[in-house]
């Protein structure tokens, strides 16, 4: 029996990545799952994979009516919600000086609104010792050119993770926050028609003191830790995932790469 049996879990942008394979585990575990997105074709594809029992609700969550529909339809086939993950996300590296207020509106809405109206709309559903989980990013550390509105979106995930448990302590509801660093996931399919550049990836390889990419299933299994009782005693934290970009920065470079 897997440590999530009973339980009714909620992945926002389950439909790849991170997402997807936060699902998988989850389901793996026992909980019964509903995962969203915003692509119907990578939606269907992700809800046969789960297999049966798995829900997809294609929704976008920086459009409320969208939530309102997918708790609505939660509320109709499992009347409760045990654990969210609040992970739909996008990014955009942009310098700052060619930054349109369309994309800064796009990464904020999604990352930040999304992520808080994600949280609300979830509450009449959530009951006592529920596990909130939002995805975040290093990108709100690191300091890169490029991201300063996608990692100060996630600087807002990060902080509305505190905020939340803070907040939500009187309903039992703990709230903790994954930071994931470079991921080998589908999003790098975005930069182009080849994927992730091998030059760029040697690039961001060279700032990982672990000396390579993470995966998707890494980043699940931080998130399988808050979802499930081995997390009971810890709420407000943050988790990077990261290889030791965060904390290990003067160890980047040490260890050949495999």
């Amino acid at each position: 029996m897997g440590t999530l049996q009973g339980k009714v879990a909620l992945v926002t942008g389950g439909n790849s990545g991170i997402g997807l394979a936060a699902a998988k585990l989850l389901k793996a575990e026992g909980a019964d799952v509903i995962i969203t997105g915003r692509n119907a074709q990578t939606l269907a594809a992700a809800q046969s994979m789960l297999g049966e029992g798995a829900i997809a609700v294609q929704a976008d969550v920086a459009n409320l009516a969208d939530l309102d529909r997918l708790f609505a339809t939660i509320a109709e086939r499992h009347g409760r919600l045990d654990i969210v993950f609040a992970n739909a996300g996008v990014g955009n590296q942009c310098p700052l000086d060619q930054f349109t207020e369309a994309k800064f509106d796009d990464l904020f809405d999604t990352n930040a609104k999304g992520t808080f109206f994600t949280v609300q709309k979830a509450l009449p559903l959530l009951r006592p010792g529920a596990s909130i989980i939002l995805n975040a990013s290093i990108a709100q550390y690191t300091g890169v050119p490029g991201l300063s509105a996608y990692g100060a979106s996630k600087a807002a995930v990060r902080a509305l993770g505190r905020l939340f448990a803070a907040e939500l302590v009187t309903q039992d509801i703990r709230v903790n926050v994954v930071t994931p660093g470079p991921i080998a996931t589908p999003i790098w399919d975005r930069a182009g028609p080849g994927g992730l550049d091998p030059e760029y990836e040697r690039q961001l390889v060279t700032r990982v003191p672990l000396a390579r990419m993470g995966q998707a299933e890494e980043v699940a299994q931080a998130v399988l830790f808050f979802a499930s009782p081995a997390s009971s005693y810890t709420t407000g934290a943050e988790l990077p995932v990261d290889g030791g970009v965060i904390d290990l920065p003067a160890a980047a470079g040490r260890r050949a790469r495999p």
